[in-house]
């Protein structure tokens, strides 16, 4: 099968099992009487996530670390660059300030970490587990503190949970469709890493300059239609705080999960630049929150343009 054809059909189902594990899951929920704040803080970042988890997981069993951590790296930068930026364009985005202090602290603290492990150059199975260790106990933290003190920052969970697509009321219904969007990302990411690898070695270029641009951005498509769909909608906070807690979620869930599956030796060309991007564009999304509690328009403009000039680097030197 043609390389783009495969990666065409495995990002189209990718999208589709992802929406349907999130309509399940929080369909589910629901119906099972979950607190919205605990669907917003966990199924919907998960549910929009799976594409990536499924997809680095594949492309590490299948030896192709490149694709597995450019994957990540790729992701979260262009869900601050290019779906952040977009999402601001549309509408500018309000920010909670006592959300933001402690979402930013663990935005930062998580790249810090993901910098320190690529730059170990293998991210194994210990690393893994202690990853996947402080992103439940951040989710506990945080589910515990809104629940005790309910502020802005848990209607922003609440406002997700809204946001989310609805699916089935039956719950034996809902649980099926979960488990279908899981079977239909799991064959969605096998066409994609196996196209993206035949797309790599076809145009003569490294696996992970496909995982930092194509796969990564392909992966992304659910973030990119929920946090959109919400600037539409003037929910500029869940725009928001769906690409932070998916940025979280990338690195200690995803990456973190990958290496207690199958460590990982990391690419030398991420650990040169591709990192320093990440962390560059999580200080820049900082710095620009932190002076206006807003997300401009001229910011979401910048976060684009800069993201036009990283993936132009790329192509210039693949």
């Amino acid at each position: 099968m043609d390389s783009w054809l495969s990666i065409l059909i495995g990002l189209v189902l990718l999208v589709v099992g992802g929406e349907m594990l999130v309509r399940g899951a929080v369909a589910s929920a629901k119906a099972l009487g979950v607190s919205p704040l605990l669907i917003g803080l966990t199924l919907v970042g998960f549910g929009t996530s799976t594409p990536e988890l499924v997809t680095s997981v594949t492309a590490a069993l299948n030896g192709s670390p490149g694709i597995a951590v450019g994957n990540v790296v790729g992701s979260n930068i262009a869900n601050i660059l290019l779906i952040l930026g977009i999402s601001a364009c549309i509408f500018p985005l309000a920010i909670n300030p006592k959300g933001f202090k402690r979402d930013a602290f663990m935005l930062v603290a998580s790249a810090v970490a993901c910098v320190a492990v690529i730059l170990h150059g293998r991210i194994g199975a210990g690393i893994g587990l202690a990853f996947i260790a402080t992103l439940i106990g951040y989710v506990v933290y945080v589910y515990a503190q809104e629940k005790r003190a309910p502020d802005e920052a848990a209607v922003v969970a609440e406002h997700i949970a809204e946001d989310a697509r609805v699916g089935p009321k039956n719950v034996a219904l809902s649980v099926i469709l979960a488990i279908a969007g899981i079977a239909v990302t799991i064959f969605g990411a096998r066409f994609l890493v196996g196209g993206a690898i035949d797309l790599a070695k076809g145009l003569g270029v490294s696996d992970t300059i496909v995982g930092l641009t194509i796969v990564a951005v392909g992966t992304s498509m659910p973030e990119m239609v929920t946090s959109v769909m919400a600037a539409l909608r003037k929910h500029a906070d869940v725009a928001y705080g769906n690409i932070i807690g998916s940025n979280i979620f990338n690195i200690l869930f995803i990456l973190g999960a990958t290496a207690l599956i199958q460590p990982i030796d990391v690419p030398s060309q991420i650990a040169k630049l591709d990192i320093w991007v990440m962390l560059a564009t999580t200080a820049l999304l900082v710095v620009f929150a932190r002076t206006g509690i807003k997300l401009q328009r001229w910011e979401g403009m910048v976060f684009v343009g800069g993201y036009i000039g990283y993936v132009a680097y790329l192509i210039s030197i693949a």
